[in-house]
């Protein structure tokens, strides 16, 4: 169902093992980008804090309890067809057939495991510094309606090093670059003024302190909380208070004015975060961390990677 369209095109790009810690690193394109824009680096992962689980919830708008899609799963099997939870792709395609849309993602499970195959979705893979050239010159070709966007070598920082540490920070602050070609080339493609450009950390990681890597999968302050920003006309100037990742889904299908699924704690879950819109036909965000065993959602030790 096609409701009033706000926008005419969607980029989303994610950067892998990012999780809240852009706020500390140095992002002078991500400031400016977002500068009047709707932030938040309180976001929640979906549990557990892994790729698969976290990227199927945000292209499939459920959880990991229900989509049960793993690491391992989306390496080694399509995404069906017939699923009962269709991706954002295969959405978007019902309602826009003649759309161009495109997934380029360093990890490329994502395309193969999370978005449907048959359905005529644009698409490459390389590592982040090559991927981003491809990248900026489909979208100067295309002008594509939807591009989901994966950066993968943040997250490789935080294995080798440690999340938060500087080196980490520092490939942040690189891929903070690779974001600003991006924005350009939707600059120079002349769309980004009918564009909500996004960027979402999927989740993020620890940093055991001992000169060992990092690692990720539990439900730790550092693991759980991850970034999401917004910009374009019509978002909010505003610090959002409350939002999962899964809720991607629910944002991406609102700027093009498709109607919602009916929301269900066994399947759709997706909302959109209160205040990151001006509207006020919105409904009231809903807490969903009984779902999933994300309780509690804020930590009685604020700023800490308090195990629960």
């Amino acid at each position: 169902m096609i409701l009033q369209k706000k926008y005419s095109h969607v980029i989303v790009l994610g950067i892998d093992g990012a999780g809240s810690f852009i706020k500390d690193a140095d992002t002078p394109n991500f400031d400016r980008i977002f500068s009047d824009g709707a932030v938040t680096y309180g976001a929640l992962a979906s549990n557990p804090s892994i790729s698969a689980e976290c990227w199927g919830s945000m292209l499939l708008g459920v959880g990991p309890e229900v989509h049960k899609l793993t690491n391992s799963i989306v390496s080694a099997e399509p995404y069906p067809s017939d699923s009962p939870f269709p991706s954002l792709f295969r959405r978007i395609r019902e309602a826009y057939p003649d759309a161009e849309l495109g997934s380029y993602c360093d990890w490329n499970p994502i395309t193969y495991g999370i978005v449907e195959n048959n359905i005529g979705v644009s698409h490459d893979t390389a590592n982040d510094d090559v991927l981003v050239d491809i990248i900026c010159e489909y979208i100067l070709d295309k002008k594509p309606k939807f591009l989901f966007i994966q950066f993968d070598s943040v997250d490789g920082a935080g294995h080798k090093h440690g999340y938060g540490t500087a080196e980490h920070l520092k490939r942040i602050g690189e891929v903070d670059g690779l974001v600003n070609k991006v924005y350009t080339a939707a600059e120079n493609a002349e769309i980004i003024d009918d564009t909500l450009f996004i960027v979402i950390a999927d989740h993020g990681g620890t940093n055991p302190g001992n000169g060992e890597g990092g690692s990720h999968g539990g439900w730790t302050d550092a693991e759980k909380y991850v970034t999401f920003a917004a910009a374009g006309k019509g978002v909010s100037h505003t610090r959002i208070e409350e939002m999962n990742i899964r809720d991607l889904a629910a944002i991406v299908l609102y700027a093009f004015g498709i109607g919602l699924p009916v929301f269900d704690e066994a399947g759709w879950t997706s909302q959109i975060p209160e205040g990151l819109f001006s509207d006020v036909n919105i409904s009231p965000y809903r807490d969903i961390s009984h779902l999933t065993g994300a309780a509690p959602r804020v930590s009685k030790i604020a700023h800490t990677s308090e195990l629960i």
